[in-house]
């Protein structure tokens, strides 16, 4: 994440600009937008609101320009986009301790990927905004109660009581102020030299004496090992090498959140939303005609699109034209989430179907959504080999369609969590009652993470 790109907004533009000025910013209210909260005082939601309107921007619209070229660099094969973290921030995860391991595991994938890949890796964080989740249905019933579901932190609290659950419009300003604070921590970290290439392959080094499976890493490691002695011998400047880019993201999911958090940037008069860097539409929020394509058509951000095992090459091609029409490099990125099972057929027709016409677009595998599963034990669970065969397969899919594994999106934490079975530390049925700890989705804990980065380092070499 820079930090020598100076504020670009007034907020004057945005206060005083009419819904024409801004390009139809608020035409999705007309389209009866899904997963939204239920708020029960319009005076409350309106004063949160008014709140989140005048707040100054959590990003700027020059960091979002310079992250839609390094995504850009990832659609054409010059750099490999890693995007992770929880699944649904909590208030009470943001935590400085807990922050600095995810950007940990966050770099020290990265660094792995870098060297298989040969290439630059985009560190793209869920995180500083990740707060809202889609449900599948908007009530839960324990022992004959039922109350509304839980959203996330930033619509109701997890607590199965009439009070928590209730949509509380004061959370959103909470979100941001949250958001905030995680967003300076994540600068902090990244550029007061936490982020050293040399220490962060010391984590890795840590990682590997510790992991049963090390050995089938420990060529890799040696080879990291050579190079950084190598540049360092040869003198190289290391101190460029203390700091790095880092940018936040999440799913724009819940709309007066995202519009009372667009302004226009002053350099061009277009409107970005200054929530996060990136921001997605998820699988069950796509729809071609739905609001929340609507919104994110008119905001300058770089943006991606969940496409799950039912999209079609119509479907890509449709939202790649409402979207992204002027077929900018970096604007949008597919992050597909088939399932192991279903991704050998799904998206090499997929593919196939959309040929050579988007070679603008960046493809990025999300192995967990797709491969979710409730243990013997009743727990919400993935299965480790299950997320590296999504994301084998999507590797072989793109090499076989002449097109580009352009970069991963995953939900993980730097804690030593137990939620996901399998890896080399074998987690199983039983192991995931030691620290199961994820309100939401589960996530790869960091060993996990670790693991995944040196075996996709392995596809990456192939591929070069």
């Amino acid at each position: 994440m820079s930090l020598h790109i100076d504020p670009v907004f007034d907020n004057r533009d945005i206060a005083h600009a009419d819904t024409d000025h801004l390009g139809g910013l608020d035409d999705w209210r007309d389209m009866e937008p899904k997963q939204q909260p239920t708020y029960l005082d319009p005076e409350a939601l309106e004063d949160a609101l008014t709140r989140l309107r005048s707040s100054p921007p959590l990003i700027f619209a020059g960091e979002a320009d310079v992250l839609k070229q390094r995504i850009a660099a990832a659609s054409r094969g010059e750099a490999f986009v890693l995007a992770g973290g929880d699944c649904a921030e909590s208030f009470a995860g943001a935590q400085a301790d807990k922050i600095r391991a995810r950007v940990q595991t966050v770099l020290q994938m990265a660094a792995v990927l870098t060297y298989g890949g040969s290439m630059p890796v985009v560190k793209i964080g869920r995180m500083a905004g990740q707060f809202a989740k889609p449900r599948s249905t908007d009530t839960e019933t324990r022992d004959g109660v039922t109350l509304p579901s839980f959203r996330g932190d930033i619509v109701n609290g997890y607590e199965f009581t009439e009070e928590s659950r209730a949509h509380d419009p004061a959370r959103l300003v909470q979100a941001y102020q949250v958001s905030a604070s995680t967003l300076n921590l994540i600068r902090a970290f990244t550029q007061g030299g936490f982020a050293d290439l040399r220490l962060v392959h010391e984590w890795n080094r840590g990682f590997l004496t510790s992991n049963p499976g090390y050995q089938r890493y420990e060529q890799t490691a040696r080879e990291i090992d050579r190079a950084v002695r190598f540049m360092d011998a040869c003198g190289a400047d290391f101190e460029a090498l203390k700091t790095t880019e880092f940018y936040a993201a999440h799913e724009a999911l819940l709309l007066e959140y995202e519009r009372a958090l667009t302004r226009i940037d002053s350099r061009t008069g277009q409107a970005y939303d200054v929530s996060g860097h990136f921001l997605w539409i998820g699988e069950r929020t796509r729809e071609i005609d739905g609001a929340h394509v609507d919104f994110l058509s008119k905001v300058r951000n770089p943006i991606g699109v969940k496409l799950g095992p039912t999209a079609t090459a119509d479907d890509a091609l449709a939202l790649a034209e409402k979207l992204d029409p002027e077929c900018e490099p970096g604007r949008l990125t597919f992050v597909t989430r088939m399932g192991a099972s279903m991704i050998a057929e799904t998206l090499p027709k997929l593919l196939k179907g959309i040929g050579g016409r988007l070679p603008h677009v960046t493809w990025v595998c999300d192995p967990m959504h797709g491969n979710t599963i409730t243990s013997n034990t009743g727990y919400k669970t993935r299965r480790f080999e299950d997320v590296m065969a999504e994301v084998e397969r999507f590797f072989t899919a793109h090499q076989d369609a002449g097109t580009i594994p352009g970069g991963l999106h995953v939900e993980l934490t730097g804690d030593d969590v137990t939620e996901i079975m399998g890896g080399a530390t074998e987690i199983d049925d039983e192991g995931l009652r030691r620290r199961y700890e994820t309100l939401v989705d589960p996530r790869l804990n960091h060993d996990q993470s670790l693991e995944m980065a040196f075996q996709v380092a392995e596809y990456l070499t192939r591929r070069n």
